[in-house]
């Protein structure tokens, strides 16, 4: 979509110079935005109502809490019927995969008493169910996988071979969570390289999909798509050490992502998710 001077007139900031198109991701429209004494980034969201980022900001929020690095939110609501989330910009740098290691361990150092995120939102397929839930096996069977199983049995992307071995994985989970109790994690939800800035040489953490769940479940998505060096894991854990034989445990957290994926974009993610069902 292009933005007009009309609706650009609406947003809360004064004397916009210039604004262009920008990469932010494949759910939103994205842009920058320049005054005469700031440059902001904003998200779009055509033909949805302002609530549409109310969970991003509350992710921010909360992850800022923890204070950790994050984009600030300067503004979000509705123009011309068109959802927007105004924030503020960061210039690249480099920076220590040591440091984002220790961030991230800091932000797992964000405790609750419940898993979840007190919402329910819509992502491009499903509803997301983040109410409050005392058990961590409860939220992520039935509040995470199942969900998205349904939904790759309803388009087609679901075979005997799946339906044979995720049962089977699920007991895994169970059974390992029955006996090693875990407490509830300030999770980034999708940290993937990504969603990682560095900025006057410190790292950010950007685009949140934040629950509190079990912190394996963020280290997880960090080993699916590459990005992050042992640099960075041995950081984290010199801060938060891990327990014993996380490699064997993320396969089921690992599963969430790329049955997402399946859902997302089809077989491509097929071989992935059934390697992973191959192991139970």
């Amino acid at each position: 979509m292009r933005l007009n001077q009309k609706w650009l007139s609406q947003l809360p900031v004064d004397k916009i110079i210039s604004c262009r198109t920008v990469h932010g991701g494949d759910m939103n429209e994205a842009y920058q935005i320049q005054t005469d004494k700031q440059i902001y980034f904003m998200k779009v969201q055509p033909n949805k109502p302002a609530s549409f980022f109310d969970h991003e900001k509350r992710g921010l929020r909360e992850i800022a809490k923890a204070n950790v690095n994050t984009l600030s939110v300067i503004a979000s609501g509705q123009i011309a019927g068109d959802a927007y989330l105004l924030l503020n910009r960061l210039l690249p740098s480099s920076g220590s995969q040591a440091d984002l290691g220790k961030l991230v361990a800091k932000l797992h150092q964000h405790h609750s008493e419940q898993f979840g995120f007190g919402d329910t939102y819509e992502t491009r397929i499903l509803k997301k169910d983040n109410h409050w839930n005392k058990s961590w096996t409860d939220f992520y069977i039935n509040q995470r996988l199942l969900p998205e199983v349904e939904y790759a049995k309803k388009v087609g992307r679901w075979n005997d071979y799946r339906e044979q071995h995720f049962p089977k994985m699920v007991a895994a989970f169970e059974k390992y969570y029955q006996r090693h109790p875990v407490v509830p994690s300030l999770c980034h939800g999708d940290l993937w390289f990504g969603n990682v800035m560095f900025s006057n040489n410190m790292p950010y953490l950007i685009d949140p999909d934040a629950v509190y769940a079990d912190r394996e479940f963020d280290l997880a998505m960090t080993t699916v798509f590459g990005g992050f060096t042992d640099e960075f894991y041995a950081a984290y854990n010199s801060v938060y050490p891990l327990k014993p034989g996380l490699n064997q445990r993320l396969n089921w957290h690992r599963f969430y992502y790329l049955c997402m994926h399946l859902d997302l974009f089809g077989e491509t993610y097929g071989t992935a998710v059934d390697d992973i069902l191959s192991n139970f």
